[in-house]
This record gives structure tokens, sequence and C-alpha cells, in this order.
């Protein structure tokens, strides 16, 4: 039971995180605008891929998760 509540605890905090990141998108300076990340604009079309973004998201998420699960 009590690992059900530290795995409680610890979704709650990466939701709290993933609320402030959004609530604080725009004031974050890099995201979504780094190098790789792909925009393609047409006349009445655009389309927008943040490949190197969801990378960088992807490392750091795994890397807490490693810090998590080491323990």
């Amino acid at each position: 039971m009590q690992e059900l509540g530290k795995t409680l605890i610890i979704f709650g905090v990466i939701l709290v995180g993933l609320g402030l990141l959004l609530a604080f998108y725009n004031k974050i300076p890099f995201l979504g605008k780094l190098p790789g990340d792909i925009l393609v604009q047409k006349k009445n079309f655009t389309f927008y891929f943040p490949l190197a973004t969801s990378l960088v998201v992807s490392v750091v998420l795994s890397l807490l998760f490693w810090l998590v699960n080491r323990k």
C-alpha cells in the first residue's frame, strides 16, 4: 500500500510540473524554437513539427524517470 502512495505522489509531482510548464510555456525562450524544429509555411497552410524540442523533452524525462527508479 505504501508503494501505491509513493507512486501517486510521484505522478502528482510530474503533473504539477507539466502544468507549470504549460502555464509558462511562452516565457521559456528556447522551447519550441530549437534548431531542428520543422516549420513549413505556405499560403494557406502551416505545418509545425517540434523534432528537436521533442528529443530534448524525451531526454530530460528519461533522466528524471531513471533517477526516480534508481531508488
